[in-house]
């Protein structure tokens, strides 16, 4: 699909359930990102079926518009920035390293995130579609302040400070308090995180080739697919209920995240690839 050409945005916008924008101002980036959050799933089920994954902007196309699938955050950010800039935003690309459950920063290249210029005199703004239960709407980029969300309190933090010292002019994203990753404010290119995206489809390290995840935000809250465990979560009570047979599974990624898939994806043993993806 040719990122510019009016039928590619008319084909992006249907897919999320959105109408064209009459500006690219930040109420229009606010609806397009929670648009693009309950309707595209954040899924990495391509590791699972054998599927290449491709971080080419035509090929991402295909995949969220054409093919009406999901992926993980390079997939999800990169073609979520192409409409963006089809529409007039101005868009750069970040990378981020994603702090784990231990507290310890993830690899380079280990999150994309989007740093979006609407034409209002707001923002900058810090657009996520990628990074599956995160906040719903864009934060203001600039502002070290609280910031609320659906989600929770955010914050935008320097992590050091002007003298050049380690770290300067990163910054760190909080959720309630707690950092959710440390964002590197320098622009990139998409074919710059290929090798972020080959260790997470390949390497025994990353969860991406440990478990299934497909999940979405819903008007309620969230529904999650986890190999054969449907987990809905409406007004923060969370229902889990385990998926019998196959037909469940399948019908499951149909109903749930308009999935038509003509396998089971399973989990595969991570091996050695080149990061051509």
């Amino acid at each position: 699909m040719d990122p510019q050409s009016p039928q590619t945005v008319d084909a992006y916008l249907d897919r999320i359930g959105a109408v064209l924008p009459a500006r690219p101002d930040a109420a229009a980036l606010r609806v397009l990102q929670v648009r693009h959050l309950t309707t595209v799933p954040f899924e990495n089920l391509s590791i699972h079926l054998g599927e290449d994954i491709v971080l080419e902007e035509r090929a991402l196309l295909d995949k969220v518009v054409g093919a009406r699938r999901g992926g993980f955050c390079y997939e999800l950010g990169g073609a979520f920035a192409a409409l963006l800039r089809a529409l007039g935003f101005g868009v750069t690309l970040l990378q981020a390293r994603v702090y784990g459950d231990d507290g310890q920063l993830g690899i380079p290249y280990d999150h994309l995130a989007l740093r979006v210029e609407t034409d209002d005199g707001t923002g900058p703004w810090l657009a996520d579609v990628g990074f599956g239960d995160h906040a719903h709407f864009p934060l203001v980029f600039d502002d070290r302040t609280d910031q609320e969300d659906p989600r929770g309190t955010y914050r935008i933090r320097e992590t050091s400070d002007a003298t050049g010292g380690a770290g300067a002019g990163d910054l760190d994203v909080l959720r309630d308090g707690v950092p959710q990753y440390r964002l590197d404010p320098r622009p990139r290119a998409l074919a710059d995180f290929r090798a972020g995206s080959w260790y997470h489809r390949t390497s025994p390290g990353s969860h991406f080739t440990r478990s299934l995840v497909c999940s979405r935000l819903t008007g309620m809250g969230r529904v999650t697919l986890s190999g054969r465990t449907l987990v809905t979560t409406v007004g923060g009570e969370r229902h889990e209920v385990s998926l019998a047979t196959d037909a469940e599974v399948l019908a499951s990624y149909r109903e749930h995240f308009g999935l038509r898939l003509d396998r089971l994806p399973t989990v595969r043993k991570a091996g050695i690839q080149g990061p051509n993806g």
